[in-house]
């Protein structure tokens, strides 16, 4: 683990991983991506401690179990397979037994509620009818299972292990317990015997998505639900600096470059599941903001850093089920992300310092990097204004130094 003495040890380095469903774990990793690869002493693969929810914990279970980055990135250029990472044939299987057994209960229930309807709305039983049509629709739309039986079968191999008492450092899963609204940590004292690939089909367990899934009588859904990171749950284990990444923020779809690729009024004309998003971008925001001050406030000697989209960055509004939007996703991240580090290097290099670690500034001025370049992927396109400029300061360094 890398670190300085703080107090006689070195510090301990955490990774707090947020919800946001396939984007939000697909810009997770390449936000990951461009941590690692420019932040010297940074080992992603060796951290005191990881805590994820949902898509965060789908990601965080990957990297607790030795899979590197640069791995998951080369799984985001598959189109599907063994080594594929965010495939659609995972996390979008129809919910075919559940979908049958609410369908064969809607003639009869529709059938009363015809005959109420005649009777007109007056009739006392007329709203009893309506909320029996309600039980008849679906609680999903698609199956957690494969993602179970996915993450099973690549923790079964290569060194790797389904059992969170067997890894080699500390990882935690953050579930909402449905029935009671209190938060499951799986991974910790007396929940460490869950297997992981049960605790991350829990905590992405998006309700209305995916079916609840019981673990020993609880019936568990999302994490989000509670909070949107769970950082304290890594604050708890002792971490001195934690790094976390929140991918979901509100888009400002409104601004005139926006509306000009979007057109006006996008998030009407996207329906009900982009009125939703939106919705759902916006709650995570301000409870992402109230959390960070509540931590400082009660961790004060541990350093926690933030890393999210910026808001006006439109191309993230995109529709996830193309697999050629997850990609630029993955590279909108990095290159946020990197840029995020280069502009606030005057206030991280201190903090980061103070934890043994330091930024590469040479790897965050280089443009010509690609998160694909880790992968073997395709190369950037370099502009030849942008060549011009690397090397004017370049030359301007030199003349400072």
């Amino acid at each position: 683990m890398a670190g300085e003495e703080r107090e006689g040890r070195k510090s301990k380095l955490g990774l707090a991983l947020a919800a946001g469903g396939v984007l939000g774990g697909v810009y997770e990793v390449g936000a990951l991506r461009a941590l690692e690869e420019s932040i010297e002493g940074l080992d992603l693969n060796d951290l005191h401690v990881i805590v994820g929810v949902s898509a965060g914990a789908f990601v965080g279970s990957h990297l607790a179990n030795g899979v590197t980055v640069s791995q998951m990135v080369a799984g985001l250029l598959s189109d599907g397979g063994e080594g594929a990472l965010f495939d659609p044939s995972i996390f979008f299987v129809p919910a075919y037994r559940e979908l049958r057994r609410r369908g064969a209960q809607l003639p009869s229930i529709l059938a009363e509620a015809l005959v109420q309807l005649a009777k007109g709305p007056e009739d006392p039983s007329f709203i009893g009818t309506l909320e029996s049509l309600g039980r008849s629709l679906p609680v999903c739309l698609f199956a957690s299972e494969p993602i179970r039986e996915y993450l099973h079968r690549t923790f079964s191999a290569g060194g790797r292990t389904d059992d969170f008492r067997r890894l080699p450092r500390r990882f935690r899963v953050v579930a909402t317990n449905v029935e009671t609204g209190e938060p499951v940590v799986f991974g910790g004292q007396g929940q460490d015997h869950i297997p992981i690939s049960r605790a991350v089909q829990a905590s992405t367990a998006v309700p209305g998505l995916y079916q609840p899934v019981e673990v020993e009588g609880r019936v568990c859904v999302d994490g989000v639900l509670l909070k949107t990171m769970h950082a304290s749950v890594a604050l708890d284990q002792g971490a001195d600096l934690l790094l976390c990444v929140n991918p979901l923020v509100p888009m400002n779809v409104g601004s005139e470059d926006a509306r000009d690729v979007l057109g006006r009024r996008a998030v009407q004309r996207g329906g009900l599941p982009t009125l939703l998003s939106q919705a759902f971008r916006i709650l995570i925001h301000s409870r992402v903001s109230l959390g960070l001050e509540r931590y400082n406030q009660g961790f004060p000697k541990s350093d926690l850093v933030l890393f999210q989209p910026d808001p006006s960055e439109h191309r993230l509004f995109t529709n996830l089920f193309r697999f050629h939007s997850r990609r630029r996703v993955c590279e909108i991240a990095y290159d946020q992300t990197r840029r995020d580090l280069l502009e606030r290097r005057e206030v991280l290099e201190p903090v980061f310092q103070k934890h043994g670690l330091s930024l590469k500034l040479e790897v965050l001025q280089d443009r010509r990097r690609s998160v694909w370049d880790c992968a073997g992927g395709p190369a950037r396109e370099v502009k030849v204004t942008d060549l011009l400029d690397d090397a004017l300061q370049s030359l301007e360094r030199s003349l400072v130094g």
